[in-house]
């Protein structure tokens, strides 16, 4: 059995590989589509992965590590600087407040069982199976994770196959079940009070699912959210929330922000009679770039978005 070293005490553990799942680098390569080399800088430059050591020095990379690299590798496809990377994976994600009670690794191989199960039934089309993986996975997480760390991880996979024989059929069949559940989910929380939220999507910066959920993770029993059409344009977001009157307007965005994008926010938040708010991936990476301005960052995480929507409206939280 060999001997692990735990970084942080230095420690030597006895531990079985096969029980933890640890895995070479040379794995993880083949697993992530990452070389060595990279990996190794990811951890040396930027401290982006802390893989456990042998005795001997040989680095070892749990499931959690495993699927840290892919969110790594996700960021970089969006066009995020590594340096940046680190600060960005620091957010809190709903799977992390399950560690304290069940070990990352287990609650990662459930969830990625729930993936394979729903791989199953999009592969065959099934729609009646594909509704009872989706019913019994509501059973199991709450409505942050099944949506951001079970079911969106499963829809970008197959989003990125589409240049595979079958993969935009797949890639449609799933996308199409998901919005028409998210939909459901949304009109079961529309009543007679007035709209406090209006949420739109930048032009061509998300996917009407992205959005549909977003607006999900938003809604409680305090705030109604109206969704804006994809498309919407936005030269006339401010006729739009002029004639709604909304507390505030939420713009979605999954892209890595343009450098104009601050002074286009800025010179809408002037022309409008409500809090202006940025939410997606691009709060993240413009964060920064909108220090001291009228506009508030949600972040994307969605009980991050909820309570800090629920803060600015309150007035509890500065931009």
């Amino acid at each position: 059995m060999p001997v692990i070293t735990d970084v942080a005490s230095g420690v030597p553990q006895a531990v079985s590989l096969e029980q933890e799942q640890l895995f070479p680098i040379r794995e993880v390569a083949r697993l992530t589509g990452v070389n060595p080399v990279t990996l190794r800088a990811w951890e040396r430059r930027y401290g982006l992965i802390v893989p456990t050591r042998t005795e001997s020095g040989h680095r070892l990379y749990s499931m959690s590590d495993i699927e840290r690299v892919r969110k790594i590798l996700g960021w970089i496809e969006r066009g995020a600087a590594v340096s940046k990377i680190g600060k960005l994976l620091a957010r809190a994600a709903p799977l992390q407040a399950l560690s304290q009670i069940i070990p990352n690794d287990l609650v990662l191989a459930d969830c990625a069982q729930w993936q394979q199960q729903i791989r199953v039934a999009v592969s065959a089309f099934d729609d009646v199976q594909l509704e009872q993986v989706y019913g019994q996975v509501f059973s199991s997480y709450s409505l942050a994770v099944v949506f951001q760390d079970i079911l969106l991880p499963v829809w970008r996979q197959l989003l990125q196959r589409q240049d595979q024989f079958g993969g935009t059929s797949e890639w449609i069949f799933l996308d199409g079940f998901l919005r028409s559940r998210v939909l459901q989910r949304l009109l079961l929380m529309r009543d007679s009070r007035p709209q406090r939220v209006v949420i739109g999507a930048l032009a061509g910066h998300c996917r009407e699912l992205e959005l549909l959920i977003a607006a999900l993770f938003l809604g409680c029993p305090q705030t109604r959210v109206r969704v804006l059409p994809i498309g919407q344009p936005f030269d006339e977001l401010n006729l739009v929330c002029e004639r709604i009157k909304p507390q505030a307007l939420v713009l979605f965005s999954n892209q890595v922000p343009v450098a104009e994008l601050p002074r286009r926010l800025n010179r809408l938040a002037l022309s409008l009679n409500c809090q202006l708010l940025l939410a997606g991936d691009a709060a993240d990476l413009a964060q920064e770039s909108l220090a001291g301005s009228s506009i508030g960052c949600l972040g994307n995480e969605g009980e991050v978005m909820s309570q800090r929507l629920k803060q600015f409206l309150a007035g509890n939280l500065d931009t």
